[in-house]
């Protein structure tokens, strides 16, 4: 939101400085984002007028001017305007300025063998809007020596709001006014709006065609026609208004419009008469319907958008943009006057759709105010009568204002119980009512407070607490230290919140980097995902490729990966900690821990042995780390082959401590989900559900064994086994480490091999055991009694025969 500092005085009577608006806008919530002050830009540029302009020695396109800068001595300056003559005034800028167009300072300069002392400049070079085939050709009476922002002024402050999306009152001058009168910088200026008279029958109807439940779209439509305008350019006050403030005036009509949306948030539009055929009808548009807009692009609509429409068709998408072909030019004589409240959801549904942001619909889809719609008419009218001429219509209203505005039962102590401050019944009520709230005193502490209609965002007591605050000042509450707690204070970080803090330390420390990505993904990624039913679907929005809530962390992580890709990031290992959902019930949203790893697993270069794709036992490396972090007891673990339809099925597995206790899955995404992410692979990946871990015991029955590090030297033996295609390498390993579970202390596998020597639906599995003596150094007896005992424990668990 942009204003001047002169427009914001037409609205408030104040002595105050630039400084102090500035220093309480933003004490009361209007942050202000940033101050351009061109007086102080153009300060050092002067008047001056060019006495002799004779040509340059050295060049055909150059002038040697001697200029009179109102400071006694003429000054030499080389210039190449086109235009630079003698007699003309124009704008001068001594050695030392800086010139803002060109973002350079100015030194002296010797240009062709000439010297020059100065520059004469055009708008461009002094950043301002203008037109000129060179320097600024000022009028005959202009001051030699002035200051030229003064005498052209230029020194009027635009200050820019970083408006919060609650504050749609304060997207107007009249708004912003009243906050600041409120806190106590000076009187609000609020005119009286009076009504025109009708001179003549309206000769346009308007007709609000929804159905009972869809009267919330357009609840409230007024229109008057104006005969006889004089279109053309608006007077140069209005002009300089939109200027300031980054607008292009266009003509008087359209300019009234735009002035009105910001000078009261009450955006409006203007139909040409003469090109609307018959009466006006607001409904939903027809799926297939199209419009050219006023940006020069057709749109294609559909039922959930509102339009206005006459015999022709649609003439305007309703708060968002009007028709090129419905617009006013320099010919219309007869206008339409639409002054209109709408739903703001669904503007905002209507603009995100159709890619369209303008002014009109960062109002509507914040709340306009509704008891000015009326106002609004009538002042746009008085404005077109008074800057264009033509006499008005009586006004056509169809539907009704919304009249109801909301109470608050509001105890007075509230706001010290909520802002630590102690504000009297008195004060509270004052400002309150500088706001344009109703207090009504209902008890001793008591009252009820009616919200303006202008102020949809009130809903509760906080918020009452708030506008006491804001005007009061921030600065006005007592700092209180927290109270000191003797010995050590109790936890208060929930199970889920631990899991969440050690689970991103595990992952890190696990050379992973954690990526926070969006909360929502498109909906055929999440059909990929397990997800994409429709009550996990987004009413609005914020874009087409982010509608669906995520059932899954992988695939936004897999997207941030891809991105970082194709900015020359080759090996991709991300992790992230957040929310998933399943359901749209609130059990159906969990807590999940992922991770992904692309392209070579561990260091980049290692000159010992060939770089290794990252694969599903990288994934599984990774959760069995989170597991043990999180403190979860994994001998009741179970992984099963295979997982869910997004994973490889031949490159995964699934974790369960149970068929209806699982906690998540790892391995190799299948190129299917690959696929609709537009991503090439492979991607090792994993994802556990933190919310169906099992709970720590309160007395755990099992501790930490203590360390031991036995003195002698541990001896590793390799076997070699004949088991069924089928059969499942952990069973076998599970077998033989619990052969000696004294002696035994790591068994892995180290080959899995099917081919010649190895029967028909057989395979060689070779695992390695490791064997830790812990009293003294075993003999060959002992070692062989050892084998012996691992072979019989194998065949007996799982039919394996030693090769």
């Amino acid at each position: 939101m942009k204003l001047t500092l002169s427009w914001l005085k037409e609205h408030l009577d104040t002595s105050a400085t630039l400084a102090e608006i500035v220093e309480t806008l933003t004490r009361i919530g209007l942050e202000v984002e940033h101050v351009h002050d061109p007086a102080a830009q153009l300060k050092d540029f002067t008047i001056a007028r060019i006495v002799e302009a004779a040509q340059h020695p050295n060049a055909d396109r150059l002038r040697v001017c001697k200029v009179d800068t109102g400071a006694g001595d003429l000054v030499q300056v080389v210039c190449g305007a086109p235009n630079a003559r003698a007699g003309l005034r124009t704008v001068f800028s001594a050695p030392g300025t800086y010139i803002p167009g060109k973002k350079i300072t100015l030194g002296k300069g010797v240009i062709r063998g000439v010297e020059s002392l100065g520059m004469m400049c055009s708008f461009e070079e002094l950043d301002l809007s203008g037109e000129s085939d060179g320097i600024i050709e000022l009028p005959e009476d202009a001051p030699v020596g002035a200051v030229y922002a003064q005498w052209a002024d230029l020194d009027d402050p635009v200050i820019e709001i970083n408006l919060t999306p609650n504050r749609a009152d304060a997207a107007g001058v009249h708004g912003v006014a009243r906050d600041l009168a409120a806190a106590g910088l000076g009187v609000l200026k609020d005119k009286e709006i009076l009504p025109v008279e009708g001179k003549f029958p309206r000769p346009v109807g308007v007709t609000l065609d929804f159905a009972e439940n869809d009267r919330h779209l357009a609840p409230f439509f007024a229109l008057r026609f104006v005969r006889g305008v004089k279109n053309g350019p608006s007077p140069e006050w209005l002009q300089k208004r939109l200027r300031e403030i980054g607008l292009r005036p266009i003509n008087a009509l359209v300019d009234i419009t735009n002035y009105l949306t910001f000078d009261r948030a009450r955006p409006l539009h203007v139909f040409d008469a003469k090109k609307v055929k018959g009466n006006l009808v607001v409904r939903r548009a027809k799926n297939g319907e199209t419009l050219l807009a006023l940006d020069g692009k057709t749109h294609e609509l559909d039922e959930t958008m509102v339009v206005i429409a006459d015999d022709n068709g649609v003439e305007s998408i309703a708060g968002v943009m009007g028709g090129e072909v419905s617009g006013c030019n320099d010919d219309t004589t007869d206008v339409l006057i639409e002054s209109a409240l709408w739903d703001p959801q669904n503007i905002a549904h209507t603009g995100r759709k159709l890619g369209i942001v303008t002014d009109a619909r960062y109002r509507f889809e914040r709340g306009v105010d509704p008891a000015f719609a009326l106002p609004g008419a009538e002042l746009a009218t008085q404005l077109v009568l008074d800057l264009c001429g033509g006499e008005a219509s009586t006004l056509v209203i169809a539907g009704a204002e919304p009249r109801a505005r909301r109470t608050v039962d509001y105890p007075w102590s509230e706001t010290q119980r909520l802002a630590g401050v102690d504000v009297s019944q008195a004060d509270a009520t004052a400002i309150l009512e500088r706001l344009g709230f109703t207090v009504e005193k209902t008890g001793e502490d008591s009252a009820k407070i009616t919200a303006p209609s202008w102020r949809p965002d009130i809903e509760g007591k906080a918020d009452i607490v708030e506008e006491i605050v804001r005007i009061l000042g921030v600065d006005n509450i007592p700092s209180t230290p927290l109270p000191r707690t003797e010995g050590i204070a109790a936890p208060v970080l929930t199970l889920m919140q631990k899991r969440a803090r050690n689970a991103r330390r595990a992952l890190a420390t696990q050379g992973l980097v954690e990526a926070v990505t969006w909360s929502f993904i498109s909906k055929e990624q999440a059909e990929a995902f397990g997800g994409g039913a429709p009550g996990l679907a987004l009413a609005n929005p914020i874009a087409s490729d982010l509608s669906d809530m995520r059932p899954s962390l992988l695939p936004g992580l897999v997207a941030a990966a891809n991105r970082n890709a194709a900015r020359g990031l080759g090996d991709q290992e991300l992790f992230e900690v957040g929310q998933i959902f399943v359901d749209p019930s609130e059990k159906g949203q969990r807590l999940a821990a992922a991770g992904i790893r692309r392209g070579l697993s561990g260091a980049g270069r290692h000159w010992s042995a060939p770089a290794q794709r990252a694969g599903a036992f990288d994934a599984r490396a990774d959760v069995m780390a989170l597991l043990g972090a999180l403190g979860v007891a994994t001998g009741g673990l179970q992984v099963v082959p295979g997982g869910p339809a997004w994973f490889h099925p031949g490159r995964s597995a699934t974790l369960q401590f149970g068929p209806k206790a699982i906690v998540g899955y790892f391995g190799e995404l299948h190129p299917r989900a690959l696929k609709a992410l537009d991503v090439e692979g492979p991607i090792a990946a994993f994802e556990i559900i933190l919310d169906m871990l099992p709970a720590p015991k309160a007395r755990p029955t099992k501790v930490k064994p203590k360390l031991e590090l036995s003195d002698l030297q541990p001896l590793s033996r390799d076997f070699a086994f004949l088991v069924d295609r089928a059969a499942l390498a952990g069973d076998l390993v599970k077998a033989v480490a619990g052969a000696d579970k004294a002696l035994i202390t790591d068994v892995s596998v180290f080959d899995v091999y099917e081919g010649v020597g190895v029967p028909e639906g057989k395979k060689s599995v070779g695992v390695a055991v490791t064997l830790q003596p812990r009293e003294k150094t075993l003999t060959d007896t002992e070692i062989e009694a050892v084998a012996q005992k691992i072979v019989a424990e194998a065949e007996k668990k799982t039919g394996a025969i030693l090769r």
